[in-house]
């Protein structure tokens, strides 16, 4: 009877490791509760067995968690459960618009350095390098970036 126990901890003991390990990242209570099994199969072996037993019992949990870790790993069950979509969108925010340095426009917000702008009937972030700008300051476009465009004052 105490060596099923033992072993009956040791199983639940090594499934919930692997719970924790690969599905439940960071201390839960797989964790926890792998934690208790694999430590109470080993004091139960040395409380109740004897320090043979206690003995092979922790060299038991020790190498049976290696492999059951090595044949996870091996198994490809997280290649199985990985997202494996490509993303092929881009981010073009200023795609259409027709700017140039040089345009003038007018500043919607407070650029403080970052804000937004108007040029040519185009709403668009803004980037002010030198100073804060405030709201209905006319500026003019010094460098166009993929995503925003580098003002100053005017």
């Amino acid at each position: 009877m105490e060596l099923t126990i033992v072993l009956v901890l040791l199983i639940a003991g090594i499934i919930f490791l692997l719970l924790e390990l690969f599905l439940i990242p960071g201390l839960s209570l797989a964790g926890i509760a792998a934690s208790i099994s694999l430590l109470g199969a080993v004091y139960y072996a040395y409380t109740e067995i004897g320090a043979t037993a206690g003995h092979l019992t922790l060299l038991a949990s020790i190498v049976l968690a290696a492999i059951a870790i090595y044949l996870f790993l091996k198994s490809k069950t997280l290649e199985r459960m990985a997202l494996k979509a490509e993303i092929d969108g881009i981010n073009d925010p200023l795609a259409g618009f027709d700017l140039h340095v040089g345009d003038k426009g007018k500043t919607v917000s407070r650029l403080a350095p970052m804000g937004r702008i108007k040029v040519n009937g185009h709403m668009m972030e803004a980037k002010s390098i030198e100073e804060f700008i405030d709201q209905g300051v006319e500026v003019k476009i010094t460098e166009i970036h993929n995503t925003n465009v580098v003002v100053e004052r005017v």
